[in-house]
């Protein structure tokens, strides 16, 4: 496992919650939008500094009663067999573990659960899910080949987990349609919390994105107000 960084502190990344975020290198997606490309693409992860497990330890450690909890996220997470391992060290320090995922390991995700390692977890959905059209579809906004009952399991396995949870999703200009947001809910509801991400252009892996202007907050406002009947929570941020 490489770990590429770590934001000491955030108030807002683990909901209730004082965290830190450690992001882990490496993702079997290739969002063409992503903004983190040192935590993704190879050649560019192996120029990227690394964190070593022990500092990471050692960090928590000393943030204990000042810190709550920490943030998983990368990259993606679920391509670290030793992930397992790194949050049983996390969890008996004492921190409550958020895990950031794209559902692509329900395998994973269910080990995760059954053995009590993570206490929230927040799954980002790239696209409908139903028929052939959505499997061209995720495939071109995740720029890989993917099984989409991967993404289904993830989403059972979460909704009965018995831990809190939410689904995302950032909305792209170009990729995404409203209509896409309205199945997506529908697809996923009734569920606890799902929220709608404007996209940030950035030093995103396709230069493409780079000057691709967001969708507005009305656009997105009005995508609330249409779909969060389906969920206790649903929110535009």
């Amino acid at each position: 496992m490489k770990i590429g960084g770590i934001q000491k502190l955030t108030l807002i990344d683990y909901p209730g919650f004082t965290a830190c975020i450690v992001f882990l290198s490496g993702c079997n997606f290739r969002c063409p939008w992503c903004h983190s490309p040192e935590l993704v693409i190879p050649e560019v992860i192996s120029d990227h500094p690394e964190i070593s497990e022990k500092e990471i330890l050692s960090f928590l450690d000393k943030r204990k009663g000042l810190l709550d909890g920490v943030v998983i996220c990368g990259g993606e997470p679920t391509v670290n067999r030793d992930l397992p391992q790194l949050l049983k060290k996390i969890k008996d320090i004492g921190f409550k573990i958020k895990l950031d995922t794209n559902g692509s390991n329900p395998a994973m995700l269910g080990d995760l659960i059954s053995r009590k390692l993570i206490d929230y977890i927040a799954m980002d959905i790239k696209a409908p899910f139903s028929s052939l059209k959505d499997i061209q579809k995720y495939t071109k906004i995740v720029g890989v080949k993917i099984k989409l009952k991967e993404i289904k399991d993830s989403i059972k396995i979460i909704k009965v987990s018995g831990i809190d949870y939410e689904f995302r999703t950032t909305v792209i200009p170009s990729l995404h349609t409203k209509e896409d947001i309205k199945t997506i809910a529908k697809m996923i509801s009734p569920a606890k919390k799902y929220f709608i991400q404007r996209f940030r252009p950035n030093k995103n892996i396709n230069s493409y994105f780079h000057n691709l202007s967001p969708y507005s907050e009305n656009f997105m406002d009005d995508i609330v107000k249409e779909i969060k009947v389906f969920f206790d929570t649903c929110e535009s941020r």
